[in-house]
């Protein structure tokens, strides 16, 4: 199988990739051009790259083939640039664009990634039939585009799924997330400082979503929107303190000395039966396992930087 792969620079587009060539497909890169995330990603004789901005995917019209398509690419993710209304309405149009580029490329299937932001505050697990209120204007966007790309899919003969990931970590992860700062702040040897940490989360691994999603590309039901996590809650505690045992257990950790952040989410949790029932997806990796792989990681990135004399 050939499978191609939007945003592929990503943690989640390394991940996928990866799992891909290991599985023995092949796999078509698309990047922006210069990107210094291409360094990145895997070294086979079953990969190639395509270099195109998202926003110049026409270029790309008919110019390879493959039998599922995955995008991922999104402009401004961070908190900073989520209601940027005029990057996230681009973003909706680049995923049509996307869409068009699949269909261009002969591929049979699109999965289309997006994001927990899509459901806006919960209260419980999200699942098939959670309602969507989306608060940001990244929410909205990725509500948006998934509901346009199956419409248009649909119109193009094509099998659609779309991937509302939750909380995912892991190797090439960010370092503005909570758990990259976590890690590197533990790995110096510093006490990191957090809120109360009283939510309930959770946490999935990115060698998982990687697995979900190529699942759902080879499996998924047409039309279908799936949440991609766990399918675990736990107090965000109690991760907190997984990590830094995995690290050093004698560092102290600094709860309540940081604020929420305004309209706070305090429950994060995914519903995976729909995934699992149509896909066979059941999560590989528990969390002391992911968080172990990210740590050597991390570890190993930070032991390769230069000294400072």
């Amino acid at each position: 199988m050939r499978i191609a792969i939007t945003g592929a620079t990503s943690m989640t587009g390394i991940a996928l990739a990866k799992l891909a060539l290991n599985e023995g497909h092949e796999v078509v890169a698309i990047v922006r051009p210069g990107s210094s995330g291409i360094a990145d990603l895997p070294v086979s004789k079953r990969m190639s790259l395509r270099e195109s901005d998202i926003s110049d995917y026409g270029s790309l019209s008919g110019a390879d083939a493959c039998d599922i398509f995955f995008h991922l690419a999104w402009n401004k993710t961070a908190a900073g640039g989520r209601d940027d209304m005029e990057v996230q309405l681009k973003n909706l149009e680049y995923t049509l664009d996307a869409v068009r580029l699949a269909k261009s490329w002969s591929a049979s299937a699109f999965v289309g990634v997006g994001s927990q932001a899509e459901y806006g505050i919960l209260d419980g697990k999200a699942g098939k039939d959670t309602p969507t209120n989306p608060t940001s204007g990244y929410g909205i966007a990725k509500y948006s585009a998934g509901k346009m790309a199956a419409i248009l899919c649909k119109q193009l003969g094509m099998r659609c799924c779309w991937a509302r990931i939750f909380s995912s970590y892991g190797e090439y992860d960010r370092d503005y997330t909570l758990i990259m700062y976590l890690i590197r702040t533990l790995l110096s040897g510093s006490s990191p400082e957090l809120t109360k940490c009283e939510q309930t989360w959770d946490y999935v691994y990115t060698g998982d979503v990687a697995r979900a999603l190529l699942a759902m590309g080879v499996r998924g039901t047409d039309g279908r929107t799936y949440p991609i996590g766990s399918g675990e809650c736990r107090p965000l505690r109690d991760y907190v303190t997984d990590v830094r045992d995995s690290i050093d257990p004698k560092i102290e950790l600094r709860f309540g000395v940081k604020d929420y952040y305004p309209h706070q989410q305090m429950f994060l949790c995914a519903d995976i039966a729909d995934l699992t029932r149509d896909t066979g997806f059941i999560p590989k990796y528990s969390f002391k396992e992911g968080i172990a792989r990210t740590v050597s990681f991390v570890r190993d990135q930070l032991n390769r930087m230069p000294r400072k004399d």
